[in-house]
């Protein structure tokens, strides 16, 4: 390969996983430019500022651990960051790293296409500029497109609208308006207690109620941070070994919830409901693999329901029938308390969805919600939204998209088949959004630099998925989560909150023994994989 490129890496995304992989990249001696489409840093922490935006994984673990002096400096404020403060830990990673001379802002990738007579890529960008480099490195997030339904009329509306994940960087004052929320997945439950103490009057209307365990946020105990940070990469490193990638130096629980006494079980219920988090999924080892105990799990949030909210109907309407967390838990502050507020109301669409948007609200079963505000807290086209959104072609003139028609189809969630030099980080097939996203980002860049780094050594111009092994771990990846409770309703997980779009699991459950497999395969000269 004698081509001229402008850089070794392309790298789509300055967020977590874009940062480290050119600090990575450069750590290999190489060139790299990050292309990303915000006018600053911090990925989906840069796009979601709705109010009460704030992280579902404790600070201590959503952070870098890759770097000694980074993690000893920074101090984290609380249990569970809010995104102001998340944003600026990642502003100032970028800073004390010297990272954004390389990184090219307001920019987005439009196409990608492999040349196979130079073994180069050449990436295209909505500023009319081509790239051509080695390697591209997808760092462009699982939750970064934006789901907005299609509602008829919804451009008709004379208010103001917003969606959570493209909110406004001003304050957005709701005083005293009548405002509605569509959607009651983690922004809405975030951000309605938000609105709601401001609002004149919100409406939330809701398709499927959800599942949300308290976060009992707190101000971190000065005491505990020290003992972290005296042993932090110990610490972090029994985290890894965790089925989540977080919350590795609690116990691990071997006990199913059908094993033990009525008495014993709601006590180890009250104790996780006290505890709050995403814990609460970890109460019991059977929750997602066997009906009834997941039926336990069902039966005992709902009676938290009956026993926060006040009014009985209220209580029914909020109470969800589905599998206890084949959807991702929700982690909240006084959401559900906030039903009892007088100036909050729930409309169920489930069985009359929303008919239209007009001028002055929303529709559904004939009654017009009058708003001054609307909020679509609807959510996003998850894990291959942004990346389908880029016309990339590998070899043989074969498109990505069309190769993902009914599915996406990688190998270890890395790599794809035809697509040379092309990786992926958290991509479908790999645990990404079932884990801390932080660890499982760390794990997929320190495999992608070694596998570059070792390529450069031996003067290797490419590296693909073999197309045997792709097939195999797709298999292997819908039969692990055929072995479980996640396909038991709609979720995001399968895509089935984009119409269209094809119903299949994305991720892989299983965090530790997954990474144990990457290892593995990196140990045996990289196999499952085509070296040239």
């Amino acid at each position: 390969m004698n081509a001229q490129i402008d850089t070794d890496v392309v790298i789509v995304g300055a967020g977590f996983a874009g940062l480290y992989m050119l600090h990575s990249v450069r750590g290999l001696g190489l060139s790299a430019r990050v292309i990303e489409a915000a006018d600053d840093v911090g990925g989906t922490w840069y796009w979601n500022r709705y109010p009460g935006a704030r992280c579902d994984v404790p600070s201590m673990e959503y952070s870098y651990g890759w770097d000694d002096e980074l993690q000893q400096e920074w101090e984290w404020t609380e249990r569970y960051a809010t995104q102001p403060e998340i944003l600026s830990y990642v502003e100032h990673v970028t800073a004390r790293f010297d990272l954004r001379k390389d990184i090219t802002f307001e920019t987005r990738v439009t196409a990608s296409r492999f040349d196979e007579s130079t073994d180069t890529w050449t990436v295209k960008t909505d500023a009319d500029e081509q790239i051509r480099c080695r390697f591209v490195v997808l760092a462009t997030g699982c939750l970064s497109s934006t789901n907005l339904p299609e509602f008829d009329g919804r451009d008709d509306f004379a208010g103001r609208s917003f969606h959570t994940g493209q909110w406004p960087h001003e304050k957005v004052d709701f005083t005293d308006r009548r405002v509605v929320v569509i959607g009651t997945g983690s922004s809405a439950i975030q951000s309605i207690p938000q609105i709601a103490a401001e609002a004149g009057h919100v409406t939330v209307m809701q398709r499927t109620p959800n599942y949300t365990i308290p976060a009992r946020n707190q101000s971190l105990d000065p005491k505990e941070v020290k003992e972290i940070k005296a042993n932090y990469r110990t610490w972090r490193a029994k985290a890894r070994d965790a089925t989540a990638a977080f919350g590795g130096h609690r116990p691990r629980v071997d006990v199913s919830a059908k094993a033990i006494s009525d008495e014993e079980r709601l006590e180890r219920f009250e104790d996780r409901w006290a505890l709050g988090g995403l814990g609460f999924g970890g109460v019991f080892n059977d929750l997602m693999l066997d009906p009834e105990s997941n039926a336990l799990a069902a039966d005992f949030f709902r009676s938290k329901v009956a026993e926060i909210v006040e009014d009985p109907e209220l209580s029914e309407k909020l109470s969800p029938d589905t599998v206890f967390g084949c959807k991702r838990m929700c982690v909240d502050t006084d959401y559900l308390a906030t039903y009892n507020r007088p100036n909050v109301s729930l409309v169920d669409v489930s069985e009359t969805p929303i008919e239209r948007i007009t001028a002055a609200g929303v529709v559904a079963d004939g009654v017009e919600y009058e708003a001054d505000d609307i909020v679509y807290a609807t959510g996003f086209d998850a894990m291959t939204g942004t990346i389908e959104r880029i016309d990339i072609v590998g070899r043989g003139g074969l498109s990505l998209r069309d190769k993902w028609s009914a599915g996406p189809l990688t190998y270890l969630g890395l790599g794809v088949e035809s697509f040379p030099n092309l990786f992926l980080i958290t991509g479908p097939g790999s645990p990404s959004v079932l884990t801390n996203m932080i660890a499982s980002i760390e794990q997929h860049v320190e495999w992608i630099r070694d596998l570059i780094g070792s390529m450069t050594d031996q003067g290797l111009s490419t590296v693909e998925a073999d197309g045997e092994s792709e097939a195999k771990w797709v298999d292997y990846v819908n039969a692990v989560a055929g072995l479980t409770l996640f396909n038991n309703c709609s979720s995001w997980y399968l895509g089935a909150n984009v119409p269209g779009k094809p119903r299949v699991f994305m991720p892989l459950i299983g965090f530790p023994d997954y990474k144990v497999k990457c290892d593995e395969v990196a140990a045996a000269g990289y196999d499952g994989w085509v070296l040239n």
